[in-house]
């Protein structure tokens, strides 16, 4: 059965990042520019950090070895890095080169859901662990 008490809650939190996104395309928007790929840039920036943890655990050797502050800030640090990076090739490509905006968005949405994709499930094989299934009789 459907719980609502527990739906609200969660739909809340998992909605905070699109709340994130869509507030800084309507500021985009008000600039005159149309952001198309702020989906993709945004997949780019969790996939970067999920990289970043991933690295600095195999580099301090398991969760024991870690530093609390390290643990967050690396991740964080990559989640910006990578998100700097595409916000810096879409400014470039529409900017500087005059490439159509809605082309150059859309084409940076699938680029970033492919990249993060390709990026994690190669990292799953690294780990050699599976991705967990949820039965369709549990949903």
């Amino acid at each position: 059965m459907f719980d609502f008490v527990s739906f609200i809650p969660r739909a809340i939190v998992q909605g905070i990042p699109l709340l994130f996104g869509s507030t800084g395309e309507t500021l985009t928007e008000k600039s005159g520019n149309l952001n198309l790929g702020i989906a993709g840039i945004m997949y780019v920036g969790g996939i970067s950090g999920v990289i970043g943890a991933f690295l600095y655990e195999q580099a301090a050797g398991g969760a024991a070895g870690m530093n609390g502050f390290l643990a967050i800030m690396i991740p964080l640090l990559s989640c910006l890095l990578g998100s700097l990076l595409m916000g810096l090739l879409y400014c470039f490509l529409t900017v500087t080169l005059r490439a159509n905006q809605n082309v150059t968005g859309l084409a940076m949405t699938t680029f970033g859901v492919g990249f993060g994709n390709f990026m994690g499930g190669s990292l799953i094989k690294l780990t050699g662990s599976e991705v967990p299934s949820i039965a369709l009789s549990a949903t």
